[in-house]
């Protein structure tokens, strides 16, 4: 009776309580914060993710509803890791069924252009006329491209989460860095790594907050299960990155903060460590896949041009101009990039890019179109022997004289089925020049106006980094004295007066004086913050740092200064250590790029270019001789006249002109690829020195090409022409 009564009192008096406190609120400002950042994984995924990956997961999602493909077993359960790894929203089937789905419609495509480009033979065949040649080279390209989409895109989800881990890893040292910062005051995981997830840039920041959304979904019930799942996946591609987060997870169970404080910097001693020691063996081992990637991709192609117009005048015209272009200007670019994905796949942690320098990127003047006219106008100026063709009869050129030769400038040529062929000419091929020095020049004119505005900020930003550590030391002690961070910054800026971080310690305390600006707004305002004059992602995360701590007070913000200038020291001794790694293979392909590739390329065209002639001037002479003495019977010496030139047949002989522009654009390709290929070796995913590496390395390339091709041609024909007269 009695639990009764005071069960009624107490059902009683919490009604009342209930109807003036909404007790399902309590304690729940906390995890209303924990909910509202795990669920920005959503929003933060759909602003992170490229228009090209978010197609690309909509087509495997339709694919899949069309026809459902099974994986290669042996690939199965790779694509699912990948899949996992880059946060896409398919399944391995849908990426399967995909890749299926456009290589049968490549096929398809294939097949149908093949029957409508040769009814007309076909229906001949039919009614019995005489065999012709039926064209198969469309849809036969048609079938290879839908046999190399199966192959490619069947594997995109692995090439994407590749893309997906380098970028990640450029991230980590900062991250360790960030949460290591953040325990050294608080010792709260959850909180740290909230913070490192707020501060740094996207792929790892969605890393990040995965952890949290899978808290959220109920998958894990603890951070630490959600940690140590999330590091399993990058256990095979860096070890030290899981390390030093099972290290920080330890300095939690510490009871006193000495020892606390002594994991967290192990844990960054073995980021730094084990990223040094694998970049030891990365540059070790770069150089045999370097040599390969270069004779595969350079030596053995462009040499092997030499022989085409002998293959091609003793097969009688089976193999053509666009044939060369088909596999010069489509597939090697495409294998050589992937062999050079496949090296940047192994490269160990880098640096993330400045966000700061991002901003910057997205307003600088981008001249496309004068980018384009550029382009179009050397483009008119290559493609002139094919106009001019079209509006002269064959026969009607004019002569070069150089040196005392005579020389064609058009150089076309009727052949024995009464149609034209050509250009033969020094003239044409000379112009022929224009195409690849035109595509080189609006790109490397883009790309250098985009940039050289900012190459001087760049400068000025890695001087900076060479002694921000004792910037950041003096302003710890200065704050560690009691004077206010807002003060700080102008005594030092006052002690390192002349120096790149007294002037971005100067422009803080400008911002925060003239304009009243608070110390967030004085450093990273999105006009006039000093981070937009010094856009480093060293000085990013310092001032971060210096931000967060400020929130604990005067102690804690000159502690964590001090800590950080310790860090920036030894990432900076790292980082010229990694430099020194990578010099012989860097420079080596600079000069390939800058040097040894246009020389090859120039000379080699000089000599296929030497060798059309002789062939198309034999060919010439070989007919008109054996037409001369073969008015009645015909002699041996008629006889063996027309067999050679029946060999050299002016149908089979593919331009010179056509050549230049194969191997023009190649180059062009080949430059681009190994510059960026190279500068990602060498800064990692710094997207901006790549594009003012590329606006220089793409226009000297080609103009040292255009150079020793132009000279090598003239001399090599001049010879070629003196050979054919001396000949009797």
């Amino acid at each position: 009776m009695v639990d009764k009564d005071l069960n009624s009192i107490l059902a009683k008096y919490r009604k009342r309580i209930e109807n003036h406190v909404d007790t399902s609120t309590i304690g729940d400002e906390k995890i209303a914060a924990e909910e509202l950042f795990s669920k920005e994984y959503k929003t933060f995924k759909d602003e992170v993710f490229s228009s090209r990956q978010t197609r690309y997961e909509r087509w495997c999602n339709r694919a899949e509803r069309i026809v459902k493909v099974a994986p290669d077993p042996k690939l199965e359960s790779k694509i699912k890791e990948s899949i996992e790894t880059a946060h896409l929203s398919i399944t391995p089937t849908g990426a399967s069924s995909f890749a299926a789905v456009t290589g049968f419609a490549f096929i398809l495509i294939g097949l149908f252009l093949g029957l409508i480009l040769n009814i007309p033979l076909i229906l001949e065949l039919f009614a019995g006329g005489s065999s012709a040649d039926i064209s198969i080279f469309l849809p036969l390209l048609f079938v290879v491209l839908g046999l190399i989409a199966t192959k490619v895109l069947g594997k995109m989800p692995i090439f994407l989460a590749t893309r997906w881990r380098l970028k990640a890893s450029n991230q980590m040292v900062l991250c360790i860095l960030y949460v290591i910062i953040y325990m050294r005051h608080t010792s709260n995981l959850e909180h740290a790594i909230k913070f490192a997830a707020e501060h740094i840039g996207a792929p790892l920041s969605l890393d990040l907050r995965k952890i949290f959304w899978d808290i959220e979904t109920r998958k894990f019930s603890t951070i630490k299960e959600s940690l140590d799942f999330y590091l399993r996946s990058w256990r095979k591609y860096n070890l030290e990155f899981v390390t030093a987060f099972h290290l920080i997870e330890s300095s939690l169970y510490e009871p006193t903060d000495s020892r606390r404080i002594e994991l967290l910097e192990k844990g960054l001693s073995v980021m730094l460590d084990g990223t040094y020691e694998k970049m030891l063996h990365y540059a070790q081992d770069l150089k045999s896949p370097i040599t390969t990637l270069h004779m595969l991709g350079v030596i053995l192609p462009i040499l092997g041009l030499v022989i085409f117009p002998l293959i091609g005048s003793f097969m009688g015209g089976s193999i053509q101009w666009y044939h060369l272009g088909f596999l010069y200007n489509i597939i090697l670019p495409i294998l050589v990039f992937s062999l050079g994905m496949n090296v940047l796949s192994k490269r160990p942690t880098g640096y993330q890019e400045s966000q700061a320098t991002k901003a910057i990127f997205k307003k600088v003047y981008k001249p496309i179109g004068a980018a384009v006219i550029i382009a179009v106008i050397f483009a008119v100026i290559g493609f002139f022997p094919l106009i001019a063709a079209q509006v002269s009869p064959v026969g009607t050129d004019v002569s070069i004289n150089i040196a005392g030769a005579e020389l064609e400038f058009l150089g076309y040529r009727e052949g024995a089925d009464g149609n034209q062929y050509g250009p033969f000419g020094l003239g044409a091929l000379l112009l022929s020049f224009a195409i690849p020095l035109g595509l080189a020049l609006s790109i490397g004119y883009y790309f250098k106006t985009k940039t050289k505005k900012l190459i001087g900020i760049r400068e000025e930003t890695k001087a900076l980094e060479k002694e921000f550590s004792s910037g950041l030391f003096q302003l710890g002690n200065r704050i560690g004295d009691g004077v206010p961070s807002e003060v700080a910054f102008s005594k030092v800026a006052d002690t390192m007066t002349g120096s790149p971080t007294g002037k971005f310690f100067r422009l803080v305390d400008i911002n925060i004086r003239n304009l009243g600006m608070g110390l967030k707004e004085a450093i990273f305002n999105t006009k006039t913050g000093a981070i937009l004059a010094f856009p480093s992602p060293l000085v990013e995360s310092s001032m971060e740092v210096l931000l967060e701590s400020s929130k604990k007070g005067p102690k804690v913000t000159s502690n964590s200064l001090l800590s950080i200038a310790n860090y920036v020291e030894k990432i900076h001794r790292v980082d010229e250590r990694l430099r020194d790694l990578l010099s012989e293979v860097v420079s080596s392909m600079k000069a390939q790029v800058n040097f040894l590739t246009p020389v090859i390329a120039g000379i080699v065209i000089g000599v296929s270019s030497m060798v059309v002639a002789i062939i198309v001037n034999l060919n010439t002479t070989f007919s008109s001789q054996s037409d001369l003495s073969g008015g009645g019977g015909m002699d041996d010496m008629s006889s063996g006249l027309m067999n050679v030139a029946d060999i050299f047949k002016i149908e089979g002989v593919i331009p010179g002109y056509f050549f230049q522009i194969v191997v023009g654009v190649y180059l062009v390709e080949i430059s681009i690829i190994l510059t960026i290929l190279q500068n990602s070796i060498e800064n990692a995913s710094d997207s901006f020195m790549a594009e003012y590496s590329l606006s220089k390395a793409v226009m000297r390339s080609t103009i040292l090409y255009t150079i020793i091709g132009v000279v090598v041609i003239v001399l090599f024909n001049i010879m070629a022409q003196a050979f054919l007269t001396t000949t009797p």
